[in-house]
């Protein structure tokens, strides 16, 4: 691996990066620094979004700015005013040691005026959002006539906000000798088109694979209900203790809703979203920064902008239409080599996009169980312990206070005193989960292709050895297919039961269980309550399962439904057959 001494920085730069602590070069610092400070070529530098990318650009173009020279030598576009400032925060931090670079972030929402007065008093490098620069080089403040260097950094989330016209404006008022680089998540047809433009001959670099997530994000789905989606991401906070994410909403209503529902239940959240001033959405940003917050619920285009490390999820409570925009927001997470997890929260309808997704990525999504209230309660216990492990007892506070404590708890033995310090901090939290039942997904899949828990083990076959049920569930009683796997899902925690073919009645209804689990299911079921009614299970007798006796749950004969068959005369039992 090369070091950042061998590739040629002056001592001033070398001495910055040891400040900041770089040690090694990043693989896109590593590919991209040497061909910027070897030829003239332009570069595309294929991405994610926190591998590097500001210093693979931003330490060799500090390099080749002569401060001598009184106008802008470097433009550097980006599609937000968050990443504006932080990408000039980091080029002075860069530059810190090597003769005095003016560099000026120009973005809207803040005074024009001001931006004016320090462009005439001369800059070095501008840093810019699109909007703004055309808005200053349409009152001839900002002169671009010797810029020899031009970046536009997360090219592919300008184009999507919208700024393809204005970037073609500004490209056209620099030399057409500049040198052009382009860094991208993704190579849409927009960028190549931009490419093809205005770039000559460019070489590519790609780090990871192309229009690919983070190589260390893992992707995984639940599927839910749409009714249980805040549940769920209720279960997914309480499993994950330590949890830091971003959690993705389709619209400001939805995003505003979720947050408010999670600050009301007591988590440090808060949205971020286009309805917020911008001084409320610097505000919301900093206290996520410094991890005030555990979780900001955002819109795609209110969190462009917000580069934050160390991210330890990214939840998608809506599943975004376009693959790229998943593309974007789970390479939030995963960087500079950390890994990190990307969550979907799917209902049935969504199932066909995640599978574009996949497609795109290349990569299949593990379908994860929704957590249960034993093994949130677990985590969240042995977490707390282990807090309690850890936290360093402040003695000269409590000494004089310990032998009254002493005295008043030397009735308890050293195990119960436990279980009562447990039982003190956990008892709202295990009373919630004790009390509120698990949540039952949808049908769903494993990695494999097969069915889970309860659920269909064939479309419309039987692999293995099948018994078939009778059960006083019908239609008419509000029981379907989903019901029926949702009460053997319910009934059998923790093991798969495979069912095969569902028949439906009116009034009852006949399905096939995998025989290992007929008996036991028979045991479980019989005389619990489905919507106040009694349940009966007993296997099914006589030919396709009809029981010999032709009595429903009541005891009663069953009434039978004729038709004529018009060839034949023959009368048959009319119901209705669902195979799955």
């Amino acid at each position: 691996m090369t070091k950042f001494e061998e590739m040629g920085f002056t001592p001033g730069i070398l001495k910055s990066i040891q400040e900041l602590g770089f040690e090694q070069p990043m693989p896109v610092q590593e590919k991209v620094i040497p061909l910027m400070l070897g030829d003239d070529r332009d570069i595309i530098a294929l991405a994610q979004t926190g591998t590097g990318k500001t210093a693979a650009f931003g330490l060799p173009l500090v390099l080749a700015t002569d401060p001598e020279i009184n106008s802008p030598q470097a433009l550097i576009l980006c599609p937000t005013r968050e990443l504006c400032i932080q990408i000039t925060g980091d080029l002075h931090d860069y530059s810190k040691h090597t003769a005095s670079l003016r560099i000026l972030a120009v973005y809207g929402g803040s005074s024009i005026e001001n931006q004016i007065r320090e462009l005439k008093k001369g800059v070095h490098i501008i840093v810019a959002t699109p909007g703004r620069l055309i808005d200053l080089i349409g009152r001839r403040a900002a002169r671009l006539n010797n810029v020899h260097t031009v970046i536009l950094d997360e090219a592919d989330e300008m184009l999507n906000m919208g700024f393809l016209d204005s970037i073609n404006e500004i490209l056209e008022e620099v030399p057409e000798g500049r040198r052009t680089l382009l860094f991208s998540a993704t190579m849409s047809p927009e960028i190549a088109s931009i490419a093809s433009d205005y770039m000559k001959d460019p070489v590519e670099v790609t780090i990871g694979k192309r229009n690919s997530s983070a190589e260390n994000v893992s992707h995984n789905y639940y599927l839910v209900h749409a009714k249980d989606k805040y549940k769920v991401l209720k279960r997914i906070a309480d499993s994950e203790p330590d949890i830091y994410a971003i959690i993705f909403c389709r619209t400001r209503k939805e995003a505003q809703d979720v947050a408010s529902e999670l600050i009301n239940d007591g988590y440090n959240a808060d949205a971020l979203h286009g309805d917020l001033s911008q001084a409320q959405r610097d505000a919301v940003m900093q206290k996520f920064r410094v991890r005030t917050l555990q979780m900001l619920v955002a819109t795609d285009v209110a969190a462009r902008g917000l580069d934050v490390d160390d991210l330890t999820h990214v939840i998608n409570y809506s599943l975004p239409d376009d693959s790229e925009v998943y593309t974007h927001r789970s390479g939030r997470t995963g960087r500079a080599g950390k890994t990190g997890i990307s969550l979907s929260l799917v209902h049935l309808k969504e199932k066909n996009n995640l599978r574009k997704i996949e497609r795109l990525l290349k990569k299949p999504f593990k379908s994860l169980a929704i957590p249960t209230g034993s093994e949130i309660c677990g985590k969240q216990l042995f977490n707390w312990v282990k807090k309690l492990e850890n936290e360093p007892a402040r003695h000269e506070e409590i000494d004089k206070h310990m032998p009254e404590i002493e005295m008043k708890l030397s009735g308890l033995s050293r195990e119960e005193l436990l279980r009562r310090v447990v039982s003190l901090e956990f008892d709202r939290f295990l009373d919630d989960y004790r009390h509120g039942g698990d949540i039952i997904s949808p049908v769903r899949d494993n990695d494999n292709g097969q069915r889970e828990n309860g659920e269909r083990a064939s479309k419309g076959k039987n692999h293995g050895n099948f018994s078939r049920l009778f059960i006083n569930l019908g239609k008419s009683d509000g029981f379907y297919a989903e019901q029926l796997i949702d009460l053997v899902n319910q009934n059998t925690r923790g093991k798969k039961v495979p069912i095969g073919k569902i028949d439906l009645m009116k009034s009852f209804s006949f399905f096939e269980v995998d025989a290992d689990f007929a008996g036991e299911l028979i045991s479980i079921l019989n005389n619990r309550k489905f919507m106040d009614k009694r349940i009966a299970v007993e296997p099914a007798q006589g030919k396709n399962g009809v029981r010999e006796k032709n009595r429903n749950n009541a005891g009663r004969p069953v009434k039978r439904f004729e038709r004529r068959n018009g060839k034949k005369g023959r009368r048959e039992l009319q119901r209705t057959h669902f195979e799955y």
